[in-house]
């Protein structure tokens, strides 16, 4: 992959996971959510209420920030795998309307792991 087609796909999606982790972080949140009705209102619910919303939040901001500064980038962006899967599967399941920003988020984090495929080749020998 060229490598300032990958610097823009790398600080993209940090930019995308710093900005939604910290708008989680913050009470009551500075992007507008659209309200869950129904077993997606209810999940997003439990979610928040076992603070695993929070663990996420977390994750989300320290990704974002390393893909921005490429400090264990590699690592953070594998990581963040499991929450842009997940985000798809809540949203094709339970919130099909609001898909988009999800596999927006997935198709960027496939991109970047593809542009740090040299850092896996250990693990995948």
């Amino acid at each position: 992959m060229n490598s300032k087609v990958f610097l823009v796909l790398r600080i993209l999606l940090g930019l995308f996971v710093l900005v939604f982790g910290a708008n989680k972080l913050v009470p009551d949140g500075f992007l507008p959510m659209p309200e869950l009705s129904g077993d997606a209102g209810a999940y997003f619910g439990a979610l928040a209420n076992s603070k695993t919303l929070l663990l996420v939040a977390i994750v989300e901001v320290v990704a974002g920030l390393a893909l921005i500064f490429n400090k264990f980038g590699a690592l953070l962006a594998l990581i963040l795998m499991s929450v842009s899967v997940n985000a798809v599967l809540f949203h094709a399941v339970l919130d099909p309307g609001g898909i988009g920003g999800a596999l927006a988020l997935l198709v960027l984090n496939i991109a970047v792991l593809i542009g740090y495929k040299d850092k896996y080749k250990a693990l995948l020998n």
